[in-house]
């Protein structure tokens, strides 16, 4: 078990919101050192709770004009198949497995609507599949909401 105080969980918000922003300016917004704020964030990771550090990438600068999701309904005991299937597409963002008549749920990124079809045809094997395209986004991947008290809270984790 690991507790995360308040001043834990602003850190992480801060992180989220810019992975980029400096020790210093951390320490800034949550009163201490930024050696202090080193080890706090050193300590996070160590215990798991930050898992990595990403950039954000407009797919569009990529010429991925097609983000859609895909339900998959299909026999369970595929799901290791389609699973190691899956991982190997760079283009599928998150595969989930969820509750309902389509137990796989699926988002993906394609150049065009004919690769987002290719990558049906080749769902097909494993299953019905239901598709949906996004035409636009109003919010964005974002990061975990902390509801925890700046001063006062704490929050435990594991």
């Amino acid at each position: 078990m690991y507790d995360l105080d308040g001043v834990d969980c602003k850190i992480i918000e801060l992180l989220q919101n810019n992975a980029r922003i400096s020790l210093k300016d951390i320490a800034a917004e949550v009163f201490l050192t930024s050696p202090a704020v080193s080890a706090r964030i050193e300590k996070l990771e160590q215990n798991g709770v930050i898992e990595g550090y990403h950039a954000h990438v407009r797919k569009e600068a990529f010429l991925y004009q097609i983000k859609a999701f895909i339900n998959l309904k299909m026999d369970p005991v595929q799901k290791n198949e389609l699973y190691s299937y899956v991982k190997s597409i760079k283009n599928v963002l998150q595969c989930d497995c969820v509750t309902g008549d389509y137990v796989i749920f699926l988002e993906v990124i394609f150049h065009n609507t004919e690769e987002l079809d290719q990558f049906i045809d080749a769902l097909q094997k494993y299953g019905e599949t239901k598709t949906q395209i996004v035409f636009s986004t109003a919010v964005e991947h974002r990061g975990l909401p902390l509801e925890v008290n700046f001063k006062t809270g704490s929050r435990r984790i594991g």
